[in-house]
């Protein structure tokens, strides 16, 4: 494998890992094609798993049949044999009508993860998956499926639109399910859940007849946001606000009583809404309108009406004009002030977005039409005073895309502040831990300012809410809450008479409401009785991105609650989102998209999943193909060191061999004790590996840990120690020593699998059942132990050896010795050094190109010591190399006097425009700054080819 070091060389073995030396072994042995033949024949026989001895690198495409296989076997289902406590994820649940982006990569990794890690644990693992029945895109999507057939949704009865939304839901709804398993999600998918199936529609039911039982749920006409398209409300997290170009409008407010003179202009985005204005508002200390406050202003355009002109300290009086329309039917800011001061709440907009009778000569017009006519009539009436250009906050629909309208609309509410209570102390008492810390305050901030949640939805896709009116009597007053519309007869009988009639209220429950409840009502809540119920809750961690903490965590967390009198989940880690290598949001619009399923194509499952785990908890994570391109690289080494082990293991059918291999046990002091030093190393090296990243494991530290991983088996394993290994397999001539190397090279690397499997399932697994005497699948073998021996003292003398080759390579590239060419050394230390160094002559031989019958190990200096490079590799370990041995000295002279003659007059043109005062006044700053950094660069560098000629020149003389 590529060396360690500081020469270019190593750099570009790195960036194309295929071959692990130069010195490779003979591409044929009659051994080897034995060896070939079998490994040949067990994988047609299984026909799932290809080895590294008939492939050149892992194939890509056998992802899909390596999954397969996993889920045949059960693999994916929770195991109590080893005992333990359950490990339970649930799946946040993808949109039903959802198509894989890297957001749910991200998600399925994190978790995947987890369970993985979990699972090789021993506690039995539980992934529960499922998708959310997505009420707004799933209608939306249906609706434009009809469209395409000629067909409005209101063509259609409630019980034919449904009947095509299921129809469509059958077709399609497997779609993102079967991508998430490309990712390699070893979910339970024999417990895969849908938010309408028939037991989650039973716990949903359930839960709304609850809360009305307690008080919790009213109905009542609010400020909702209103999509005036979907002619639903919609809830916080479906708006999304966007900053377009517009229009500030300056309008005269006369007022009342007054001359010409006397109005008042205020600043609006929106003038149309001045319809539904109740009052105007100024700064109490702003002087300007201290005069107006207590009388009446006249509304523009509306024949007259009257409102009153207050003074209340919301107002900015630095903000436009300082004055503000209070327009409390079409703005929450506004809809707030009036709830306080008690003022009323008037209308001017229909539910499709067109305005109503309030508006007078306007009513029937569509809102923007109406904002174009009336700005072009309050100019005819000397009303308008400008029009100037200004950037908006849009609130926009995030499935439709419409503008939002805040309207006023009778819909059912959950009354939330004693829900939030809870949650807050569930916080405050370690119940619940939230991953990363930080977004403890970002959770306590919106539980302490909760406002009620607004659950219904203007649908016909979902779960329709359990509430039955009488017909004849007023829907506010008379209405019956009940689990099934046979329970609602029975109890309208009871109270009116058998003659009464009942039907059920359109509106269906928001999707959150549903999605709240999901750790537990995908278990078989209500019934506590359940053995999933009993077995699996609460879960374990829920693991989502941190956009949606308020809108789905901290709803689970209170239904959680309020329902199982238990949180749902101990822990909640939060990811960031997934950007660009820019770092901007990936968008259609940018073009900056990067389709999950293209990048498997091209990178491989692997590499998708350990680029994305590399990032920090709750922090964005910008996805470049440059490191997608490394970790495929990275998928390439572990492929090709897997290679090599099978090339230089026993055969299979050498039962002896293996008896012999697979008892050699690292797991007590005095087996460390007796390794070679290489060996004590890398096994030393491995078990402190394995406390760390079990450690990270642990603490969801999973960038720490995949990091740890990446560069143990890179720079210390392929780098250093299968180099090492080498000495032993070809050239040692003892079998003993050979097969201990086999045994600590097959130890390390199976271990390195285990540590590695959650990030890279894939190509772990294809080459963990090329090993031989395998017994069991990797994805449910037993994690590696913790606290094995470690000899600390092998850490130490090994760097020492590492420095020493360091040093000699970094001679031969400085003096640009062939690569083939073998030189002598002298080593010098003390005795005690000397002891252990020499001992791996054959290690120092082979990584440091030396001539080994040349090597002299001494404690004082060579005689020739003056016409040597010196080398101090580090405290008390020195070398001298010959130069003789690696240049013609008096030809490197000659070319390091030209060399010098050249830079010095490079350098003398640099100082030549540096003293200039023309160039350093006129020239821009990063140019002078450019050619003062040059200018240092090419002093350093004559400084160190003057000392080399120098030391060059005297041992000439010498």
């Amino acid at each position: 494998m590529a060396l360690a070091g500081a020469s270019s060389s190593a750099c570009l073995r790195r960036l194309n890992p295929l071959l692990f030396s130069a010195h490779r072994r003979p591409a044929w042995t009659p051994r080897r094609a034995a060896r070939r033949f079998c490994a040949a024949a067990v994988a047609s026989e299984r026909d799932v798993f290809t080895s590294p001895e008939v492939a050149k690198s892992f194939d890509f495409t056998n992802e899909e049949r390596i999954y397969k296989w996993w889920e045949s076997q059960g693999f994916f289902k929770p195991n109590f044999d080893r005992g333990g406590d359950p490990f339970v994820i649930p799946m946040p649940p993808p949109n039903v009508t959802g198509s894989l982006h890297m957001g749910h990569a991200m998600f399925v990794t994190l978790e995947d993860i987890m369970i993985r890690y979990f699972r090789m644990k021993g506690r039995p693992a539980l992934w529960l998956p499922g998708t959310d029945h997505a009420g707004i895109a799933t209608q939306l999507v249906v609706e434009k499926m009809l469209a395409a057939e000629g067909i409005k949704r209101t063509d259609l009865t409630r019980e034919e639109f449904t009947k095509r939304v299921w129809e469509w839901k059958e077709k399609y709804g497997s779609t993102i399910t079967n991508q998430i398993k490309r990712l390699g999600a070893s979910c339970d998918w024999s417990r895969e859940r849908f938010t309408l199936d028939e037991q989650l529609s039973r716990a949903v039911i359930e839960a709304f007849v609850r809360l009305h039982e307690k008080g919790l749920i009213y109905q009542g006409s609010y400020l909702v946001n209103w999509s005036p398209n979907l002619q639903t409300a919609v809830s916080d997290l479906e708006v999304e606000y966007s900053e377009e170009p517009g229009n500030l409008y300056f309008i005269k407010y006369r007022v009342a009583g007054g001359s010409r003179d006397d109005f008042m202009t205020i600043a609006t985005t929106r003038p149309e809404t001045l319809f539904g204005d109740v009052a105007i508002a100024v700064n109490p200390e702003d002087e300007r309108y201290a005069k107006y406050v207590g009388k009446l202003a006249i509304v523009p355009l509306t024949f007259g009406r009257h409102v009153p002109i207050i003074a209340d300290r919301y107002v900015d009086p630095e903000f436009g004009t300082g004055v503000l329309k209070i327009s409390p039917g079409h703005d929450h800011n506004d809809y707030h002030i009036a709830r306080k001061l008690g003022l009323p709440i008037l209308n001017v907009m229909n539910k499709d977005g067109t305005l109503n009778d309030v508006a007078g000569l306007y009513s029937g017009m569509d809102r923007f039409e109406a904002r174009e006519k009336l700005w072009s009539d309050l100019v005819e009436t000397n009303l308008a005073v400008k029009k100037e250009p200004y950037t908006l906050r849009v609130p926009r629909s995030q499935r439709g895309g419409e503008v939002i309208e805040p309207l006023i609309s009778k819909q059912w509410f959950v009354t939330m502040d004693p829900l939030a209570e809870k949650a807050l102390h569930a916080v405050e008492k370690g119940q619940l831990t939230i991953l990363p810390e930080r977004f403890e305050k970002i959770y306590n901030h919106w539980l302490t300012n909760i406002k009620d949640w607004c659950i219904s939805r203007q649908l016909w896709w979902g779960h329709r809410i359990p509430v039955w009116y009488i017909v004849g009597k007023k829907c506010e007053e008379d209405y019956i809450v009940a689990r099934s519309a046979e329970e609602a007869l029975a109890k309208a009988q009871e109270k009116y008479g058998k003659s009464v009639e009942i039907y059920q209220d359109p509106d269906v429950l928001d999707t959150w409401f549903s999605s709240a409840l999901w750790p537990f009502s995908t278990l078989g809540w209500p019934d506590l009785s359940s053995e999933d119920f009993k077995h699996f809750y609460p879960a374990t961690v829920l693991e989502t991105g941190h956009d949606i903490l308020f809108f789905w965590v901290a709803r689970m967390v209170m239904m959680g609650i309020e329902f199982t009198g238990t949180v749902p989940f101990s822990y909640v880690y939060l990811h960031g989102l997934i950007r660009d290598s820019e770092g901007r949001k990936m968008s259609k619009t940018l073009g900056n998209v990067i389709d999950p399923l293209d990048t498997i194509k091209e990178y491989g499952t692997d590499a998708l999943r350990f680029t994305l785990s590399m990032g920090t908890a709750g922090q964005d994570l910008n996805l470049s193909t440059e490191r997608l391109t490394s970790n495929k690289a990275f998928t390439n080494k572990l492929w090709n060191a897997g290679k090599f082990l099978l090339q230089n293991l026993p055969d299979r059918s050498d039962a002896t061999a293996w008896d012999v291999l697979l008892a050699n046990k690292f797991d007590t002091e005095a087996s460390l004790q007796k390794l070679p030093l290489p060996e004590s190393w890398v096994v030393t090296g491995l078990h402190e590996l394995i406390d760390r990243v079990s450690t990270s494991y642990d603490k969801f530290f999973f960038g720490d840990a995949a990091r740890e991983i990446y560069d143990f088996f890179w720079g210390d394993f392929a780098d250093w120690y299968i180099e090492a290994s080498k000495t032993r397999l070809y050239h040692s001539g003892d079998d003993s020593a050979s097969s201990m190397a086999q045994s600590v090279l097959l130890y390390v690397f199976e271990n390195i699998l285990k540590l590695l499997h959650p990030f890279m399932p894939f190509v772990t697994e294809e080459l963990w059942q090329a090993l031989p005497y395998r017994k069991q699948a990797i994805i449910v073998a037993h994690w590696p132990a913790t606290d094995l021996p470690k000899n600390s003292l092998s850490i130490k003398r090994f760097q020492n050896l590492q420095s020493l080759i360091r040093g000699i390579r970094n001679v031969r590239a400085e003096y640009s010795v062939e690569p083939a060419k073998r030189i002598s050394a002298s080593v010098v230390a003390a005795a005690d050094v000397l002891d252990y160094i020499s001992k791996e002559k054959q290690v120092l031989a082979l990584l440091s190109k030396l001539d080994v019958q040349s090597i002299h190990f001494s404690e004082l200096p060579p005689g020739d010591a003056n016409q040597s490079v010196h080398i101090v590799a580090d405290e008390g370990l020195e070398a001298y190399l010959p130069l003789a041995d690696m240049v013609d000295v008096s030809e490197e002279v000659k070319r390091l006097s030209k060399r010098l003659s050249k830079m010095q007059s490079e350098y003398d043109s640099l100082l030549a425009r540096l003293n200039s005062g023309s160039f350093v006044e006129k020239a821009p700053e990063e140019i002078v700054r450019g050619v003062r950094e040059k200018a240092s660069e090419a002093e350093e560098k004559i400084s160190l080819t003057k000392n080399r000629l120098a030391f060059l020149q005297s041992t000439v003389s010498s």
